[in-house]
């Protein structure tokens, strides 16, 4: 039985190859995630007989004894069936380096890097790299529908690196994208996807990217749809809703990379859904009565429950873009809303068991006063007038009323007239300190 030091000897042995992501990241000074390597010339009994996991049921891949990274086996695939798993994979110690990288999707993705750093690049990726492009590596790219969601939120990653994709491979999408391929993917890829995406500085550029090639129209038809419908110019200097819906996409992400850590970002990416949501329902609009919106709030609360339904989204992403589609005009309009008013909308919001997505709604009423035009640098003084009403308001709790001897729905009705009264009195003090302005 081979003891731990000739395991360990046999493995520097194997013929190992960095690939993929981290060689692309490491040759632009980014963070590496993550680091996959490549086998050459080995078998699966090899690979298990070293100690490796093998965790791969349609190619093999595995872990490594000790540090747990992905390596995988040199391949070959070839389409078989439709959608993105439609595939034949073949691994033996036979298969080329060159006939592993060509599989790939992408230029810049497939480069290889061996263990004394010589970078093996059949397909040209460093020139490509060094030009910014974004470019598949043969016509097999066709054969996975999925790549057309990779491809785009890579686009989002490396936007601000200046890379754009090659009008070529935006050609390939486009093709995809009207083939009806598109439909093979799963719900839950898509989301993963998508939600993947809003982690990135640059959303927006995903959801462009899947408008330009056509593959918005099949993925979320109604976010597609705001794409040429005007605003009054008045409110919309940039007049298109999906133009505007992308630029308070990308003032969301500005506000939540200002309250979150690394860490936390990803619980602020349901802010950065909300946001894409919160229009959804112009694009019910009759062309007649553009570019007027009225009652769109409502109207796309239906188109909001769809695409969550759909996509299967979780529920805490639904409920804070259900709620952001139908009062973020009331938000904006805070200063003017009766106290009625604003003591109905923070029950509906639900501000007393939930501060913590209200103070999220305000982002996303935020990120879309300030998605448009001109407006990026204005003030929003509603969002911090609304959290000092709901501050007063949350203040009223039952004990006074029990003490006064109170019981069942004379506590409920004795709350809500208290929280009324606290919010007409802050709400008159604002008044009074903005009258002489």
């Amino acid at each position: 039985m081979p003891t731990s030091n000739t395991k360990h000897s046999a493995i520097a042995q194997l013929n190992t190859f960095l690939v993929g992501g981290a060689v692309r990241d490491e040759m632009l000074s980014r963070t590496i995630i993550e680091r996959d390597y490549l086998v050459v010339g080995a078998s699966v009994e090899q690979m298990l007989s070293l100690g490796f996991q093998q965790v791969g049921k349609d190619f093999p891949v595995f872990l490594h004894p000790k540090t747990k990274d992905e390596y995988a086996l040199a391949r070959t695939e070839r389409k078989q069936g439709h959608g993105y798993t439609g595939f034949v994979c073949h691994a033996s110690p036979d298969v080329t380096i060159e006939e592993d990288l060509i599989r790939r999707d992408l230029t810049v993705n497939a480069m290889a890097m061996s263990d004394d750093g010589t970078i093996i690049d059949p397909f040209n990726g460093q020139q490509d790299l060094q030009d910014r492009i974004l470019r598949h590596v043969s016509d097999a790219f066709i054969e996975d529908p999925l790549r057309v969601l990779r491809v785009a939120r890579f686009a989002a990653r490396y936007f601000s690196y200046g890379f754009t994709i090659a009008p070529e491979t935006l050609q390939l999408m486009t093709d995809i994208s009207q083939s009806g391929e598109l439909s093979s993917l799963t719900s839950e890829r898509i989301w993963q996807e998508m939600q993947r995406s809003l982690t990135e500085d640059h959303p927006e550029v995903f959801f462009d990217v899947l408008h330009q090639c056509d593959a918005l129209k099949v993925i979320w038809p109604e976010l597609d749809a705001l794409w040429g419908i005007p605003n009054p110019a008045k409110w919309h200097p940039e007049i298109c809703s999906g133009i505007h819906t992308m630029m308070v996409l990308q003032q969301s992400v500005l506000l939540t990379n200002k309250v979150s850590t690394t860490d936390t970002l990803t619980e602020k990416t349901h802010i950065r859904f909300a946001a894409l949501c919160h229009d959804l329902g112009k694009s019910l609009t009759a062309k007649e009565n553009w570019p007027s919106h009225r009652g769109h709030e409502k109207a796309g609360l239906k188109l909001v429950e769809r695409i969550c339904s759909q996509l299967k989204v979780p529920n805490n992403y639904k409920q804070l873009a259900l709620k952001v589609c139908e009062h973020h005009l009331h938000c904006h309009n805070a200063f003017d809303l009766k106290a009625t008013t604003v003591l109905k909308i923070f029950n509906q919001l639900d501000i007393w068991r939930k501060p913590d997505e209200f103070d999220d709604f305000l982002l996303a009423c935020q990120s879309d006063y300030q998605g448009r035009l001109g407006f990026e640098k204005r003030a929003y003084p509603q969002a911090q007038y609304l959290r000092d009403l709901a501050v007063t308001a949350r203040a009223v709790n039952a004990k006074i009323f029990l003490e006064q001897g109170l019981t069942g729905l004379a506590i409920k009705e004795a709350i809500a007239k208290a929280r009324l009264e606290s919010i007409k009195k802050v709400k008159q003090q604002h008044e009074l300190e903005h009258s002489s302005e």
